[in-house]
Formats: C-alpha cells, structure tokens, sequence
C-alpha cells in the first residue's frame, strides 16, 4: 500500500494531522515522544498553531490541510464530521488516514447517510477519500487517558484501542503506530465493524475510567475485545 507502510516501533515516521485539537494534539504529542515527527493543521490557518508547534518542539511544524496531507506518511484525521467534506482527497490517495471522528447531528447537522444507518462516520469519511486506506481508532477515549495511559509494550498495565479498517496492510500500519506511541491493539476487521466503537457501546470511554480521573484506567486486551463483542445495535 503505497504511502501507508510504518517500521517497527522506534523507525521515524511522519504523521500528518489534519485537526490539532485535543486528541489531534494528544496523538502528535505521543508520537513525538516515540521519535517521529508531526505536521500539524487545522481550520484556521498555518498562523495559529504557532503556540502548539512551539509547545511540541522541534519535530513539528505548521502546515496548511494540504500540505500535512502530502507531508505524512500517515495521515490523522481529528475533525467533526461535518468538516469531512473539506478533507483534501488528491493527496490522501494511497495512504493510511486514521480517523478519530464521531458523528453527532447536534454538532454536525444532519447528515442523511448516518441518521439512516446506511453508514457510519468512518464509512461516509471513506466514500469522501475513495483512494485512501480509512482506520477507525482513537475515537473511544478521552484524550486524557490517552496521553496518561501510554506504556511501553513490556508493561503489564499497557492499555489497548480497537481498530476497524478494510486494508489489513493499513490495519497492520496502525498496529505499529500505536505500538510505537506506548498503545496494544485490537483488530476488529473490516471498517463495517466499526459501529462497536462508537459513541454509546460498550468500549466508548469507560474503559478507560471516568473523566474526573484524568490518569485513567489501564485496559488490557481481554477488557476491549469483551466491550466490543458486547455491543448491540
């Protein structure tokens, strides 16, 4: 899969974000910390980042939509769903674009494909970018457990995150990604499946704990696949 292929955890990466707000800043900052770099954007323009960038550090950069879309090996798509449609296409193409989004009408207008049930956000993001590679993760967990809850891979308190996506190739790709930035995984196959981690299932934040305890809860692998086996429509 062209554009999408990551190394084992510790080989540099790319990660283009497009929306650096609290789970797009979140991720820039974990994977910094893992020794890749981030090209960060966002609705409003290259200018207004410049307080983040500099928070970061020397291994990200603003950037234009466009431009982290071209600039990433990989691709963070961490925006509502009502922006979906101004995700720049032509340069996703080929690549890995993870995507954080949850749809809700009340903040996103309604949108006739996923009030109907035909498609979920991650599906209708894939209709919008036909020649990227779409994983659904990061959407089910406050973003501060995501930054407090990072371990390394020997520690037996590591927390998991489910995927959904229908490259395998891109499957594998996140896999190394978040294995690289302290996360396990756990696949959950086709982007069809990505419904069990939506808002309101089983897996959508609890556990990870409550929002008041911003360390979070360590979620092992069993805890996330038995959430995601539980879910119901």
């Amino acid at each position: 899969m062209a554009g999408a292929s990551i190394g084992l955890a510790g080989d540099m990466t790319t990660v283009g974000v497009i929306g650096s707000g609290r789970i797009g800043s979140t991720v820039a900052r974990l994977a910094i910390a893992a020794g890749h770099e981030a090209v960060m954007s966002n609705s409003r323009g290259p200018q207004t980042l410049l307080d983040l960038v500099a928070e970061l550090g020397p291994r990200s950069r603003p950037a234009t939509a466009e431009e982290a879309a071209a600039a990433g090996d990989i691709v963070l798509v961490s925006i509502p769903v009502r922006a979906d449609s101004q995700v720049p296409a032509a340069p996703l193409a080929g690549k890995l674009v993870m995507d954080t989004g949850n749809y809700y009408s009340q903040r996103d207008g309604q949108i006739a494909e996923l009030d109907a049930g035909s498609l979920f956000d991650s599906q209708y993001l894939q209709q919008l970018l036909p020649g990227a590679h779409v994983v659904k993760v990061f959407n089910n967990i406050f973003f501060r457990h995501l930054l407090n809850l990072a371990r390394p891979a020997s520690a037996p308190d590591r927390s998991y995150l489910p995927i959904a996506g229908d490259s395998e190739t891109a499957r594998v790709a996140v896999t190394d990604f978040l294995d690289s930035i302290g996360y396990g995984t756990v696949d959950g196959g086709a982007l069809a499946n990505g419904w069990r981690q939506l808002p309101g299932t089983p897996v959508y934040g609890a556990p990870y704990g409550t929002f008041d305890n911003e360390k979070g809860t360590p979620a092992g692998a069993d805890v996330i696949r038995t959430a995601l086996a539980a879910a119901t429509r």
